[in-house]
């Protein structure tokens, strides 16, 4: 039961953080320049975290939480608004 929960857990902070990622780029390109890779690859890397979490029973919940959040900041990091606002800054 314990690692069911735990499971369940990890996979509920995915799907948020993924809705907050696409909700974020969409406020921010529209339908337009929407990341669709990058919402792809976010999706897998969530599948593939959950997976991990199922499989080994000594992945604790709050470090899977915590590196999906950083992958999707490393997800947000490399989208077109992103690196045209580091353009902006740098020059």
């Amino acid at each position: 039961m314990k690692k069911t929960l735990g499971t369940m857990m990890v996979a509920a902070a995915v799907v948020l953080l993924t809705a907050t990622f696409g909700f974020a780029e969409y406020a921010a390109t529209g339908t337009t320049n929407f990341p669709y890779f990058q919402m792809g690859m976010l999706i897998l890397g969530g599948l593939f975290l959950i997976g991990l979490k199922r499989r080994y029973n000594k992945m604790y919940t709050t470090e899977a939480v915590g590196v999906f959040a950083l992958y999707t900041i490393l997800m947000a990091l490399f989208t077109n608004p992103v690196i045209d606002i580091v353009k902006i800054i740098v020059t």
